[in-house]
């Protein structure tokens, strides 16, 4: 009720933003001392993406809580409780809780199938099942069947009869069991998609008839009454028994009696592998008959998640992705600096402008979000501040202006992705940047529109959808052209059918290996290990006269005696004992690259590696950006493997990361760079 009056309100982010910015005879509601302890649920690094602005406006004490591991918690999160990144106040690991008593470990079992593992070769398969591949509808545009299928394929658009049929039994014949042996235990199958869900509920039906019906059923956001068939999982001897999943069941459920967890698809998110692991830890007295309590939970896993996560449980820290309206906001003011320093196409230029000032007229200066902004949000309602968009000034306005929230609303998603992909074709051209990536796209989504010319809307604008499909609207297309498309077709984006592969259905026979019990992965939030980090990085950086640490923070080449000094260094800090060090040293790859991880690299020294990408060449915005962002990542973690290049916050410019900004040659250059950074960390 936000009408309410207590001592203790329980409220969403969203309805407390809105109810901030509520009067009550022009006197704010909720003030900034009206709260004198705010505790906040799920305070991972969305909470502080989204609404910072909450806890930024109370003047109270925080108090957040969370179950994502700490190195996947945003370090802005961690500054809003003025902490040390990785550091929390507190934690209680899963181990530690298992160790109490307050819940059940888990036991990993390989399962050992070929094709989730290794995809499906052609040369391979059987005389018969070629006849079988060959004959399949496979889509492909020169109507040849492949070579081979890629493991990623398998379960999501190819379902494979024998697949499904030896990872049921394994589960059948080697999962828990209660009532006394007669019915497999509470179980729950993750699947790759909600095709893969029901194809694996239509084998359990062929392969089990007995229990044919209710026993496994699918459990996910498309299937109708679907919380009510929660609602029988949760209840001991209620079927479904088996509940088949697309994300709907990885977390927020409470089944204490869950004792087999199936893996049947990848997950390479930390956080949620956990979390999924998370359904089946809870304890339930007498599961197996008086007396027999649950004592542990099977985790088959088909697609190599522990081999995954034992063998690296790190993920590099992402960036989310900023708001679609801030990302359009901010490109369009970048469009308006590029035409002004050209002095090009004043009609767009005034169109775009347009755009822009009545977005920034819709922030309303009462609002807490743009409250403390109101100085600069002032300056740019007014049109005057627009006529002339400099570096400096387009800086400003895409740093200060564009998170901001505005009453000018364009609540058509797909109308809005397609404005984004037309202004950034529109920069890239400016910018003398091939557009092979956003023509792609578009010319798909006029193919795709004239395919459904049955549509009214779409028949309207037939003329231009075929003439934007074709190449020869791409020679030599100009801005206006550009612009005019956008006008004409972004109503009807909307309208097209996502096109689908075609769905394989085959019955080639899998190849099941060994089922073995393995180790789980390590079952720690990882506090310790950063708590360490945390004050062997304190001991370090309080050694400013060290030359041998001077040395590797400048990547300059090292020596053996450098590195027994950092060594000594080490030893001396007394943080931890030999074997912490070590195991430290190994996951690191070396001493030195430990302790750069730790300290970082000097700024000026990743600033002249990547020297010959920011002066005496012409480099533009997007590309000086680029080369910023991968000298912030040094400065913060001393070195950075290539692959990060093509992963968020990379990607947040170019989708196709590095090789979509650079060519050849120098986005090899850039990877060369970044190998003699790493390399510099060890031994010349």
């Amino acid at each position: 009720d936000k009408n309410t009056d207590g001592r203790v309100y329980v409220a969403t982010y969203p309805t407390m933003m809105g109810l901030i910015n509520e009067t009550d005879y022009s006197r704010r509601r909720f003030g900034p001392g009206y709260f004198d302890l705010i505790v906040i649920d799920e305070a991972h690094r969305s909470v502080y993406q989204k609404y910072r602005h909450i806890f930024a406006h109370f003047d109270s004490l925080l108090l957040g809580l969370t179950a994502t591991p700490k190195d996947e918690v945003d370090r802005n999160t961690y500054r809003l409780f003025n902490l040390e990144d990785g550091v929390p106040t507190d934690d209680y690991s899963l181990n530690q809780a298992i160790a109490d008593g307050y819940l059940v470990p888990p036991r990993g079992i390989r399962v050992d199938l070929k094709f989730p593992r290794e995809g499906i070769q052609y040369d391979d398969l059987t005389d018969e099942e070629r006849d079988e591949w060959d004959a399949a509808e496979w889509g492909e545009a020169d109507d040849d069947a492949p070579a081979s299928i890629d493991p990623e394929a398998v379960n999501k658009w190819l379902f494979n009869i024998d697949t499904v049929d030896k990872a049921l039994k394994v589960l059948m014949t080697q999962g828990h069991r209660v009532a006394g042996g007669d019915r497999l235990a509470k179980t729950i199958i993750f699947a790759k998609n909600n095709n893969h869900a029901n194809f694996i509920a239509e084998r359990f039906d062929k392969n089990y008839p007995e229990y044919r019906g209710d026993f496994a059923r699918v459990i996910t956001y498309r299937v109708d009454y679907s919380q009510s068939l929660i609602d029988s999982f949760t209840q001991e001897l209620k079927a479904p028994h088996i509940a088949v999943s697309v994300d709907m069941l990885d977390t927020g459920i409470d089944v204490p009696e869950v004792s087999n967890l199936v893996f049947f698809k990848p997950v390479r998110s930390k956080s949620k592998f956990w979390q999924m692991i998370g359904r089946g830890t809870r304890l339930r007295p007498d599961l197996y008959g008086p007396g027999l309590d649950k004592k542990d939970f099977f985790v088959f896993d088909l697609c190599a998640n522990l081999e995954f996560f034992n063998a690296d449980m790190s993920e590099p820290a992402g960036a989310l992705a900023k708001p679609l309206s801030e990302r359009i906001f901010a490109t369009r003011a970048e469009l308006v600096a590029a035409l002004d320093k050209r002095d090009a196409y004043p009609d767009l230029r005034r169109d775009t402008a347009d755009i822009l000032i009545d977005h920034v007229q819709g922030m309303r200066l009462d609002n807490f979000i743009v409250k403390p902004k109101r100085q600069v949000v002032e300056k740019y309602q007014e049109p005057k501040n627009w006529e002339s968009v400099a570096e400096q000034r387009l800086a400003e306005i895409v740093s200060e202006i564009a998170p901001l929230p505005t009453t000018v609303r364009d609540t058509d998603e797909s109308a809005k992705r397609f404005d984004l992909m037309i202004v950034r074709s529109q920069l890239a051209i400016l910018y003398d940047d091939p557009i092979i990536a956003q023509r792609t796209a578009i010319q798909s989504i006029a193919d795709g529109l004239l395919e459904q010319l049955r549509i009214p809307e779409i028949q309207k604008r037939e003329q231009l959808l075929r003439e934007v499909a074709e190449d020869e609207w791409w020679v030599d297309v100009t801005l206006p052209m550009l612009d005019d498309a956008r006008k004409k077709l972004r109503s009807i984006v909307g309208l097209l059918e996502r096109s689908k592969r075609p769905v394989i259905y085959s019955d080639f026979e899998d190849t099941l290996g060994d089922v073995t019990e393995v180790d789980m992965p390590t079952m720690t939030t990882g506090t310790d290990i950063e708590r360490f980090n945390a004050k062997v990085h304190d001991f370090l950086v309080q050694q400013p006269d060290n030359l041998a640490l001077r040395k590797l923070q400048r990547a300059l080449p090292l020596t053996d005696a450098d590195l027994s000094s950092l060594q000594e260094l080490l030893i001396r800090s007394g943080v931890g004992g030999e074997a912490e060090f070590a195991k430290a040293i190994e996951n690191a790859r070396g001493l030195g690259r430990f302790i750069r991880s730790l300290v970082g690299l000097d700024r000026q020294a990743a600033t002249d590696a990547f020297a010959e990408f920011l002066e005496g060449r012409t480099a533009n915005a997007n590309q000086i950006e680029f080369v910023d962002l991968i000298i912030k990542h040094l400065t913060r973690h001393g070195n950075m493997s290539p692959k990060l290049l093509f992963e968020p916050p990379f990607t947040d410019r170019a989708p196709r990361g590095l090789s979509q900004i650079f060519e050849v040659a120098d986005a090899n250059r850039i990877v060369a760079a970044l190998k003699r950074i790493n390399d510099s960390a060890d031994i010349a």
